[in-house]
């Protein structure tokens, strides 16, 4: 018995037996296992609880309060500034209307014509001269376009058949298609009348006059908010439009705006610190977008990785896929919009800069970049709202009937689809609200959501027995078919999945990372989590190593 124990302890001390081996490697690969399933959980913790679980500081949300903060501030002072230019156009636009339309009336430009030949000579003769005395009869800065020492001129083009003979009465006609385009030029500084230029205007042949001038206008009113005005060139066009030979000429005022720098100004009484301070403020937005888009986008990179652990882990261990809806939940959306959120942002407050500075003048383009930005920075708030349980029911909810609803709109966008090209080539000729496939699906949109319902119904013209009761036929199944029916199922999808989403936050885990999590019953603040420089989870291997030697000394 002696002799066996020594040979016992001999075996021992040589080498460790196969037991042990086994047992040591499946130690290792529970640990492993261990490590995996708490980097996973902490990943989708929140800031709080990965602040207890790390000490890390929530860096992220900090950045995003500031962000959310002065982004709006920027926005605000934007919009109010873009406001003043829109306005600037807009009251110049109604300003040539006063001034070169006679006995032009506030709205009624969409009856404003001309049914005389009398009458456009006389309205033509009217633009001309009142564009010739523009310096005595308007009240604000305009002036004519200079080319060198010389003003540009006024032109007067009118197109026409190249050939032509009309006889209503014998139903005969003979035309040539090509056309031509006849031009006179008046300068301001002389205007005369069509006859006196000898500018005969052939009505039967003629398919419009066009009326073509340049004037020059300089916002001050951005002054008063310690900016730099900007000159605007206003291309005024007045189109005679006779296409359709009607014996009605409509006359439609319209202007394209140009924004420039203005080459050289003085402004006294003012100071430019307010224009610094705004470029400075802007570049901090920037600073603060960069670091925003920086740490999105190493959490998003953080994901990638963890999600190809965990399928290696999947493939290696379980011998099965992961499925795509598992691998999705390690792509953050909101880090994606976030970091869209600060592309969108740069860009505008670059392009603001720009502006600021005289050396761009996208007033549109810079209020679309600033404008989406904002709106991505404030929907990512909901992503901290989530967070709370009574709060990420919603998001929950809109996650999961995303695809169906998308299946959805597709099916009932066919049959609405059907509909607007049905109402706009039958309604279109006797109802101005189905004149054009833009207005007709407006028109339905509003009927779907109860909306000028009415007027929709009293405008049809009664010209056409047949068409007016195909019209009664037509809104009447539209409203019955998608309030009654396809909007109600709409209500359905979503109440469904609410009420799938309610059941499932009560249940057990249901896909295969959600029971895998669910075996890590470590608490935040109960210190396995916090790593060291050089290992996975510190106290995790200690754990294990303790129990390894717990169960050698046993055996």
């Amino acid at each position: 018995m002696e002799e066996s124990s020594d040979l016992y302890i001999v075996y021992e001390t040589n080498g460790p037996t196969p037991w042990a081996d086994h047992q040591h490697q499946c130690l290792e690969d529970l640990d492993n296992v261990e490590c995996l399933r708490r980097k996973i959980k902490y990943y989708f913790m929140n800031p709080c609880e990965k602040y207890h679980a790390r000490g890390r500081k929530p860096w992220k949300l900090v950045v995003q309060i500031i962000k959310i903060v002065i982004i709006t501030i920027q926005l605000v002072s934007f919009g109010l500034s873009n406001q003043m230019v829109v306005t600037f156009k807009e009251e110049n636009l109604m300003t040539f209307k006063h001034l070169f339309l006679k006995d032009y009336v506030v709205g009624g430009m969409d009856t404003y014509a001309v049914y005389r030949q009398a009458d456009v000579y006389d309205h033509i003769d009217y633009i001309i001269e009142q564009y010739g005395h523009l310096h005595n009869i308007t009240v604000g800065n305009h002036e004519y376009e200079k080319n060198g020492a010389f003003y540009t001129p006024l032109s007067v083009c009118q197109e026409f058949y190249r050939n032509g003979t009309i006889y209503p009465g014998n139903e005969t006609f003979q035309i040539d298609a090509q056309l031509e385009t006849e031009c006179l030029e008046v300068y301001p500084m002389y205007y005369p009348s069509l006859q006196e230029a000898h500018f005969e205007l052939h009505f039967k042949r003629m398919l419009s006059v066009k009326i073509t001038f340049v004037l020059k206008a300089i916002n001050l009113q951005t002054v008063r908010h310690r900016e730099l005005p900007d000159c605007y060139d206003f291309t005024v066009i007045i189109t005679f439009n006779n296409q359709a030979h009607s014996g009605m000429i409509k006359v439609d005022l319209e202007n394209d705006v140009d924004i420039n720098e203005c080459r050289d100004w003085t402004v006294t009484g003012a100071s430019a610190r307010h224009i610094y301070l705004t470029v400075l403020f802007d570049c901090l937005i920037i600073i603060t977008c960069i670091t925003s888009f920086t740490l999105c986008t190493r959490s998003v990179i953080n994901g990638i990785k963890l999600q190809f652990e965990y399928t290696q882990y999947c493939k290696n261990r379980c011998g099965k896929e992961v499925p795509w809806s598992d691998k999705l939940e390690f792509v953050n959306g909101w880090y994606i919009l976030i970091i869209a959120s600060d592309i969108m942002t740069i860009i505008g407050s670059i392009l603001k800069i720009e502006i600021q500075s005289k050396v761009l003048t996208s007033y549109d383009v810079c209020s679309i970049f600033l404008g989406i930005g904002t709106m991505f920075v404030w929907i990512g708030v909901i992503r901290y709202l989530g967070y709370f349980r009574k709060y990420n029911i919603l998001i929950l909810t809109l996650r999961a009937a995303f695809p169906n609803v998308i299946r959805f709109i597709c099916c009932a966008g066919i049959i609405y689809l059907s509909y607007c090209f049905c109402g706009w080539i039958v309604l279109g000729p006797y109802h101005e609200k189905f004149r054009t496939l833009n207005t007709v699906s407006e028109c339905l949109f509003s009927l779907i959501n109860g909306d000028d319902m009415f007027s929709t119904f009293k405008n049809m013209q009664q010209k056409s027995s047949l068409v007016w009761i195909f019209s009664r036929v037509y809104l009447y199944t539209f409203v019955s078919l998608f309030i009654y029916m396809i909007l109600s199922l709409f209500i359905t999808i979503i109440t469904d999945t609410y009420d799938t989403i309610k059941q499932q936050q009560s249940a057990t885990p249901t896909s295969e990372l959600q029971k895998f999590l669910s075996l890590c019953k470590d608490l935040p603040n109960s210190g396995v989590y916090r790593l060291n420089e050089n290992s996975c989870f510190l106290n995790c291997c200690i754990k294990r190593c303790r129990k390894h030697e717990t169960l050698t000394s046993e055996a």
